[in-house]
């Protein structure tokens, strides 16, 4: 038997009202969504796909127009307190009381959640976050990439079986970014589900099992990442002539080549319909001596930028 899924949204729909300065908008346009429990979820977009409108309602921060949302089973409108409690939302901007501590920015946060005082882990996720030599100095005090680490805080003080994380790492630098995925990695691994939206799409091809793209309000896609890379057949042959090229070859102009900047040639082609025996073939009758070659798979960005290519048409 399937557990119940972490989230599971069905025909969800909302409608932004008109109003004197813009009209209405259709952010979402009755999607259907399963995140399996244990996952790391991907959910990619571009700006105004409506990522953040999904989270929001399921936050309880927007109310949607039509459809419905459960967290871990429990419907968002009929079992409100229990679908709160079992969701932890880490924010895109850092918003808290500049006033508190860390520590107590954190009990009183699980105080919000009614987290009874003996089972309150503040001391532990300040340790765990690295925050700890600085629980009694004010937030103010604080740098952007701690502020950070504290808004992650303030989402698990309720241990959540799901953690939705909003651009965690925008405008931090690379060793926090690893010290923030080293953390949600260890999340994983002790059951909790993570959903993860994100610009850098190389950490969502690094760290997602599954990934949904959103646009235009509308799911485009919703597979396993390895399934979602193999939808496309584009590959690309990268050669190493024994001498830089300056100057494309005659007799190569039948293939889909270029020449890079350090002077290889890059061939695109598809695996379904070209051979890479057939292109070297034809590369060794141009005349060019091959020193290296190798081939490069598509990333999520390439399968991205199709997908969403192909959602406005041929535009």
């Amino acid at each position: 038997m399937n557990p119940t899924p972490a989230i599971e949204v069905s025909d969800l729909t909302k409608t932004y009202r008109r109003s004197r300065k813009s009209p209405a908008k259709i952010a979402l346009k009755g999607i259907d969504l399963i995140v399996p429990r244990g996952s790391i979820f991907g959910l990619l977009g571009p700006n105004g796909a409506g990522k953040s409108t999904l989270i929001n309602i399921l936050a309880g921060l927007v109310i949607k127009s039509e459809g419905t949302a459960k967290i871990c089973g429990f419907d968002i409108d009929t079992h409100t307190r229990q679908a709160r409690a079992s969701i932890g939302v880490v924010p895109q901007e850092i918003a808290m009381d500049v006033f508190f501590t860390p520590l107590q920015a954190l009990e009183n946060q699980a105080g919000y959640y009614g987290v009874p005082k003996s089972e309150r882990r503040s001391e532990e996720i300040l340790a765990v976050l690295g925050l700890s030599d600085k629980r009694d100095a004010y937030v103010r005090q604080l740098s952007g990439g701690m502020k950070r680490r504290l808004l992650i805080g303030k989402a698990l003080v309720h241990n959540p079986p799901v953690l939705i994380l909003d651009e965690p790492t925008a405008g931090v630098d690379i060793d926090l970014r690893r010290q923030l995925w080293d953390y949600v990695q260890e999340l994983h691994w002790q059951g909790t589900t993570v959903i993860l939206t994100t610009h850098y799409l190389e950490e969502a091809e690094a760290l997602c099992d599954r990934i949904a793209i959103i646009h235009n309000g509308e799911i485009a896609a919703n597979e396993k990442k390895n399934t979602l890379l193999s939808r496309l057949d584009q590959r690309t042959l990268v050669i190493t002539p024994t001498e830089n090229l300056d100057v494309m070859p005659e007799g190569l102009t039948e293939l889909d080549a270029t020449i890079s900047e350090n002077g290889h040639l890059r061939i695109n082609y598809r695996t379904g319909k070209d051979s890479i025996s057939g292109m070297l073939n034809i590369v060794k009758a141009a005349g060019l001596s091959i020193a290296d070659l190798r081939t490069e798979e598509p990333d999520l960005e390439d399968v991205f930028m199709a997908v969403t290519y192909d959602q406005n048409g041929a535009s």
